[in-house]
């Protein structure tokens, strides 16, 4: 079984493309791969995130978000939730889902809630609703998010992507031995992924 780690941030609109093209890459060899997707905070708090109005955001989107957007065929938006929300508490949420076998379930519902419906994916109502829609007991996820259970799991988890991988952007993959930084085609994953399988 391949293993392949993908760090990402849930408001990096790159790594919502990275998560549409892997699974196309993977279709028809799903079984003979584990997917673990892994956190990366690009802007950690106290450290103040962007606002989507801002010139940073608007240029990024207009020259290069949407293009790659129609380029992939991946309907997405810049949302308007300003400013971008903490993705620490969808990450502790992360943390449950993925003991509960619903990690993948759990991270393709963040991005979707965040790049094609606005959600607040920083607001616990929010996340709890989500957790309830991708088939989790919305209880014991509020609770674990309201007692900041998965904190330590959690900050544990970033210093390992920082520290001991060295992670410094998203989205990263690492397929079995190769690290991949940033954004692949579809053909070019699908044929590492395959090389690496041969191995």
């Amino acid at each position: 079984m391949l293993q392949i780690k993908v760090y990402s941030d849930y408001v990096c609109p790159y790594c919502f493309f990275g998560e549409q093209v892997l699974a196309k890459a993977l279709q028809g060899i799903e079984d003979q791969v584990q997917v673990e997707w892994l956190p990366f905070e690009l802007r950690p708090y106290p450290n103040p995130t962007l606002k989507p109005e801002g010139e940073y955001l608007q240029t990024t989107w207009e020259n290069s978000v949407y293009p790659m957007a129609k380029q992939l065929g991946i309907p997405i938006v810049l949302p308007k939730v300003s400013p971008q929300p903490y993705t620490h508490l969808s990450f502790e949420g992360y943390q449950y889902a993925q003991e509960q076998g619903k990690g993948e379930a759990y991270t393709h519902r963040m991005f979707t809630a965040f790049f094609q419906e606005e959600q607040d994916i920083g607001d616990i109502d929010v996340l709890t609703k989500l957790a309830g829609e991708v088939g989790l007991n919305e209880k014991e996820f509020r609770q674990a998010l309201a007692s900041r259970r998965y904190k330590e799991a959690h900050q544990k988890s970033l210093r390992h992507a920082y520290e001991e991988v060295g992670i410094q952007a998203v989205p990263t993959f690492i397929i079995g031995d190769k690290l991949v930084r940033g954004l692949l085609r579809e053909e070019d994953l699908r044929r590492l992924i395959k090389l690496e399988l041969e191995v």
